[in-house]
Formats: C-alpha cells, structure tokens, sequence
C-alpha cells in the first residue's frame, strides 16, 4: 500500500484546496515550521548543502506521528546504506569511469527488486538505498576523495531533516497512530455493519462493491499503522497483538456477510429468524450515534446470535420429498455463515476493547507469526531491469557528451525509475511528480533569483517562502493533490537551494532546472517503452496465485493456520484492486472471484479439520480426502477451454449424501462447507477455471 493511500484512509476526505480542515492547517504549519528549523540548523552549522535537511522534512512529512518516525527511520535506514554503497563503488572503481556507473546501475537494479518486494516504508527505504548512491558518488567521479566528505554531509543533512521533522510531528498537537488505529476500527465496524444491512435486505450492488474494497483496503493500512504505533509508543507493543488478530476476525466477517448476501435464503423457517435477528441487529449498529462507546450490549446479542445459530434446527424428514436432503444442507449452510458472521463480529468489538483498554501483563501471543504478504517476483525483476538498464543509458549519454548538467538527469532518472516502479500505475505517478516540478520552477526563480538577492537573509526568506510552502503543505493533506503538492514543495525547494548568500545567476539556475525535467521526462518515457506493465497480465498472475494457494490447502500434510491464509489472501485482493480497477468492467468478475476464494479457501480448511474428528465417519473421511484432491486438480491442471470437470457436481453429490445418511451436526456442517464451496465455484466460473498465466 503507498502512503498516499495511507493518508486517504487516516485523514477525513476533503473536499478540496479551498476547504482545509484543521488538521489539515495543523499538519501544514508544523511541517512548515519545521522545515525552517531545520535550514536554520543547517545554517548554523554550516552544511554544504542546506535545503536537503529542508527538503527531508517534506518528503517525511505525514498526517500521523508515527508514519513520520517510521518513514524518517527507513529514510535515514536507506541513506546509510547508499552512502556506505557509494563510499565502496566509488573507492573500488574510481579508475573506470564507464565500470563505475556500469555498478551503480546494477545497485540500483538491485534495491529497485528489494524495494518491489516490501511495502512501505521498508520499500521507500530500499529504493532510497539505490539512488542515494548515486546522488553521492557521481559529483565524486574523478575526484575519489572527496565521497567520504560526500556522504557524511549528505547524512547529516538527512538526519538533521528527520530529527526536526520527528520531533515536531510528536510534540505539536499530534495526532498518533495509537488513536488512528481505533478510531479506524470503530470506523470499520460500522461499515461492516452497513455492508450487512444492505446485504440482508438487498441494497444497491455498486455500494456494496464499494463498501466491501474499502473494508479490505482499511484491514491492510491497520496491519500497517501497527508499526507506526509501536514506533510511537513501546508501551503499544501489548496492543499490536489484538490488533493483528482483530483484523483476520474483520475480514472474516466480510467474508460471511458477503456469502450470505450471494446466497439469500429460500423461505425456511429456521431461516428466517436469524436473518431478522442479525439484519435488525447491524441497522440498529449502523443507525446507533456512538454505538461502539460500549460494546458490551452489542457483544451479548451478538453472543445470543451465534449460540442460536449453532443449535439444531427443526428440519425436513429426510423421508419426504426432499430426501436428498438439500433443504436440510442447505439449512446447515446459511446458519453456519450466519454463525460464522456473529462470532467474527463479536470478536472484532472484543478486540476494539483490547486496543482501549490495554493491559500490562506480558501477551501470550508474541510468537505468532507475522501477517503474510503477496511478493510479486516477476514485477520485481522488471522494474530492476528497467531501473538499471534506464539509468545506465543515460549515464553512458553523460559521459560520452560529457555535458555536465546531464549528471542531473542521470540522478533524475534513477530516482523516478525505481521510486515510482512498483506503483500500480507508474506513468501517471511519475507524471503527477513531472507536473509538480514543473509549477514549482517559476516560483523558485521569482524566490531565487529575484526576490532573495536583493533581499537577502533569513528573515526575508521566510517571508517569502511561507506564503508558498503552506499552501503546498495543505496540498501534502489533501489526497486527491498529494502526489502534485510533494513534488512541489520537494522541488521548489531543489531549485531554489536557499545558502546564506543568494546570488542572482539564471544560467546554471534554468541548466539544472532543465536537466531535472528531462530526467523525469525520461523515466516516464522508460515506464512506457521499457518492459511495460500489463495490468491484465499482473491481475492473471495474482489469481493464478490464489488458486495455487488453494490447492495447498487441498494437499498439503500439514494444516496451515487460517490467520496466514487470510492474511496473505486479503493482501493478494488488495494487490488486485487499484489493477483491476485499470481493466475497467474486464476485472469485476475477477475481485468477486477472488473474495470467494477466501470463501473457499475457509470452508476447504474447515474440512481438513473435520477428517481429524474421530466421530467422523471412515468413509466420509474418505470421500472428503477424494473431493479436496479432485479440487485441487481443477485448480492446478484446467486451461481455458477445457470442459468443466466434475468438482461441483461431486461436492453436491456429496453433501446430499452425507445429509441423506446422517442428521448429526458435525456430518450436516460438512455437508454445509461442500455445498459453500460448490456456490462459490459456480458464482465465478471464470476465476476459478482459468488456467496457468
């Protein structure tokens, strides 16, 4: 997930430029004063090139304290580490000019495919590593003993920017990720609650496509904010448990509620109390004014749901007409999820209580494992190349011309190639950046070199440089311009580069300024000719993924836990989401698939579980182990094209067997899950029948 994003989701939407909010004008003045506080730092201490501390302040800059520790703690992570490159290359191969940007190109090949792989702000901070190499050792070619000097500076400056920009995000009316992450929650509980409600009662399917990919993009930025709440406080360290657990418990609650709402009941009378209970019970929630202040009346009713759901229920003769049992399956089926849903809720409200109320005692639950993430090998391998291959190009430009402004470009390259690489849509990020770069050029020469000469100091420049930075800064707060605004503020203050001394000198000022727009424009164009990215194919590969972890649920020995299966199931749908969204209509199908694949994926490990109940018969046993290896090839070997094999057939062959010889619960919710899976497979036939990509 990018920041972006993040930000859309933990700040109020706007409306507007216009219309700032005051946390908007907090987060603008406190990021503007620190970024003074930093250049007169910087002043003071004499450092060669002030406006990098200045900048860091806005390239850090977030709404909540503990997205700027953390992204200002994988910055400076990333500045080490390409500081330290750029002492090695430059050191080893100062004697080849042409060797020495061949390695440069490969580093930055090399944490353009790390930085791919992670998600911010480790990945911010991996492509950091790659071209901060390259901003220190090439002013160094030829004079290898000056990138020590370098790198130390350019350290410094980045370290004073962090420091400023921490402090001030922690002191001056924050607003902390702790308070974000349940005021999230709470937000995301009463969405599902409304997703419910329209659910049950039939609402409008475009809202509740809308609501469903909100809720799953909300469940990953708070497995994110996470870390920036520990960042903030370690005393969080107690609550980040609940928190990760509360997530799965959230998504498996849309996971319900979306099966319930695909397969509305027929007329039952065992039925239709329990939808009543639950529709009355989330419109109630949704409608309630403050209803998750206490969640301990809600928590009870929710209680009494799923306890009645799990009680048998008058059901047909299996003698009558219906001795195929499918009306008492299908009976099972429906209370299961609805079941499945109170208790998920439930938990969620539980975990809601957790976070508010923390406890001092050490957690049980520090070993378990980390929330799984999808790591896309193929998309990574070619933005490395494309970042590697682009900046070497241009680097052999540089030095075959031996133009001195295109050492700009060169950096301007490698930033953008590998900053923006594993954007879903790259062109139009590095377009957003180009266009924001642009603006700011007239500002930076009024400022620059008409302005500040004639009166210098720092006085004047503040006065100058406020009235523009805080707009840009309500800009940053606004996710509809952030991309636009960052790249403003960044760049007014890169062509700018405020000193003590401002001298007016137009000619390097326009080289410098020209040589970082045809870097941009370069890497756009890279974005578009070099190994372009084919949403469809992305979207191919990930569902490919899907079925593939499907299949091992299927087969292998050893049951995984559900926490890491939805965990990396929900991250591959949010991976699909903003790709899907690039292939218009073509992809709907494909997001509904993938969701009841979730479906799927929970009902197939509920079977596991029942062949290790001993009151299970033998032969169930059996047929149980015969359906999930018949599932399995279907997801594995079906090409397109293919005839449709007979896994659905045989699941409700099975179910109405199993429910024909036994009315025992445990033999009835077996039936339920073989059923749940055959609906899931027959509302999407596409996703599940497609073949290897």
């Amino acid at each position: 997930m990018t920041w972006t994003r993040l930000k859309e989701l933990v700040e109020t939407p706007l409306s507007g430029l216009t219309r700032p909010t005051r946390s908007d004008w907090i987060f603008a003045l406190r990021t503007v004063s620190a970024g003074l506080i930093a250049l007169l730092v910087a002043y003071a201490l004499k450092l060669d090139h002030p406006q990098w501390a200045m900048m860091t302040v806005f390239i850090v800059a977030q709404p909540v304290a503990g997205m700027v520790l953390a992204k200002g703690f994988y910055r400076l992570i990333g500045t080490l580490a390409g500081g330290l490159a750029a002492v090695g290359i430059t050191l080893v191969f100062c004697t080849n000019p042409w060797l020495l940007v061949t390695i440069l190109a490969l580093w930055i090949g090399v944490c353009t495919l790390v930085s791919s792989l992670l998600r911010n702000p480790e990945a911010y901070g991996a492509a950091l590593a790659g071209y901060t190499a390259m901003i220190i050792a090439l002013p160094a070619l030829g004079q290898p003993h000056i990138v020590v000097d370098l790198a130390i500076a350019r350290c410094a400056e980045i370290v004073l920017g962090i420091v400023c920009a921490g402090v001030t995000s922690r002191l001056i009316l924050p607003k902390l990720a702790a308070d974000a992450i349940i005021s999230r929650l709470k937000r995301s509980i009463l969405d599902l609650a409304e997703y419910a409600s329209g659910a049950f009662s039939g609402g409008d399917p475009a809202n509740l496509a809308a609501l469903q990919r909100k809720l799953i993009s909300d469940a990953q930025t708070l497995a994110e904010m996470r870390t920036y709440a520990r960042l903030e406080a370690p005393s969080f360290a107690t609550r980040a448990h609940p928190v990760r657990r509360t997530i799965g418990q959230l998504l498996w609650a849309l996971s319900a509620a979306r099966a319930l709402h695909s397969h509305r009941a027929p007329k039952n009378a065992a039925l239709i109390p329990m939808r009543r209970d639950l529709k009355n019970f989330v419109g109630e929630l949704a409608a309630t004014p403050g209803a998750l202040d206490d969640t301990g009346p809600w928590v009870a009713r929710l209680d009494a749901i799923a306890g009645k759901a799990r009680e048998m229920p008058e059901l047909p003769d299996a003698t009558g007409p219906n001795a195929t049992g499918e009306d008492k399956v299908g009976t099972i089926t429906r209370l299961t999820i609805a079941g499945d849903f109170a208790e998920a809720l439930k938990q969620v409200m539980r975990g809601l209580d957790a976070l508010r109320s923390p406890v001092s005692r050490k957690s049980s639950e520090r070993g378990q494992p980390a929330l799984v993430v999808h790591r896309d090998y193929q998309a990574a391998w070619r933005n490395a190349v494309r970042a590697a291959l682009a900046t070497l190009l241009v680097a052999i430009f540089w030095l075959t011309t031996k133009w001195s402004e295109a050492a700009g470009t060169v950096i301007l390259v490698a930033v953008v190639s590998s900053l923006f690489a594993a954007r879903p849509d790259p062109v139009q990020s590095a377009w957003g950046f180009f266009t924001g770069t642009l603006i700011a050029l007239p500002f930076a020469f009024l400022v620059g070199q008409v302005a500040l000469p004639a009166l210098p100091g720092f006085g004047w420049f503040t006065l100058f440089v406020v009235p523009i930075l805080v707009p840009a800064a309500l800009g940053m707060a606004n996710p509809r311009h952030v991309g636009v605004a960052t790249a403003f503020a960044i760049n007014f203050l890169a062509f700018l580069s405020p000193h003590q001394q401002m001298i007016y000198d137009p000619g390097p000022f326009f080289a410098g300024s020209a040589s970082i727009l045809v870097g941009i424009l370069i890497a756009i164009g890279v974005f578009i000719v070099v190994l372009p990215a084919d949403p469809w194919v992305t979207v191919e590969r990930i569902s490919q993924a899907m079925r593939e972890d499907l299949a091992r649920l299927c087969l292998h020995e050893r049951i995984p836990r559900r926490s890491a299966f939805e965990s990396l199931a929900y991250d591959r749908i949010n991976q699909l989401m903003p790709q899907v969204q690039q292939t218009g209509r073509k992809g709907d199908p494909i997001l509904g698939g993938s969701i009841a694949a979730v479906t799927v994926g929970l009902e197939v490990l509920r079977l596991r579980h029942a062949q290790l109940n001993s009151a299970v018969p033998h032969e169930t046993v059996e047929s149980i182990g015969n359906f999930l290896r018949g599932l399995a090839r279907e997801l594995l070997f079906r090409r397109p094209g293919e005839p449709q094999t007979a896994t659905i057939s045989v699941a409700r062959q099975y179910a109405a067997s199993i429910a024909k010889r036994s009315d025992r619960l445990e033999m009835l919710q077996i039936a339920a899950s073989l059923r749940i899976i055959a609906a899931a497979m027959e509302d999407y036939p596409d996703f599940f029948a497609k073949g290897r990509t």
